[in-house]
């Protein structure tokens, strides 16, 4: 089940959703849109590695925007902020940003409960597209756990994705034993 927009309300009143900065106008009938922050990053190397630690490269957009360019991932952030303490949040693109040919994640849309943190975004384009911080990038929506969760994400010892961040995180593959 997907929270409705007073839902949504709700739970950010019992303290179980966070979102910063919270925006009213951003609150859809069932979904609250994130922008662009902006911090930008690319890998340093055109060959990644699973198992080692890819460096990336930070970009800072400009006032005038970016143009993004097919062929580069870039690792993108979300301004807001998000805690999500009872129910499971989804990053989707929004169709305006789809309908430019920009597709903001790879294949990490969903936050475990417990997710505490920007999001970072796998931001690849179909043709040359210019951006901007703080445009409208993406959705999230909430959908409600069917019962009790044993151990939140931010409490796990092995949460490579935790530590709080304005900027986006390059992939923590490499702390994977395999």
């Amino acid at each position: 089940m997907i929270l409705s927009d007073k839902k949504i309300l709700e739970e950010i009143d019992k303290g179980t959703i966070l979102i910063e900065p919270f925006r009213p106008n951003c609150l859809g009938t069932n979904s609250y849109d994130v922008h662009l922050g902006k911090y930008l990053a690319v890998y340093t190397s055109r060959v990644l590695d699973a198992k080692a630690h890819n460096k990336i490269e930070e970009i800072i957009i400009p006032e005038e925007g970016i143009i993004l360019h097919p062929g580069t991932l870039y690792l993108g952030v979300t301004e807001e902020y998000t805690e999500t303490h009872r129910h499971i949040p989804f990053l989707e693109g929004k169709s305006s940003t789809g309908r430019l040919g920009i597709d903001i994640h790879a294949t990490a849309g969903k936050g475990d409960v417990g997710f505490c943190n920007t999001w970072t975004l796998e931001i690849s384009v179909s043709m040359p597209v210019r951006v901007y911080a703080g445009m409208p990038i993406g959705q999230l929506i909430y959908f409600v756990v069917d019962g009790e969760v044993n151990v939140l994400y931010n409490k796990k010892r092995d949460a490579k994705y935790s530590k709080r961040s304005i900027k986006p995180v390059e992939s923590m593959m490499w702390k994977n034993k395999f």
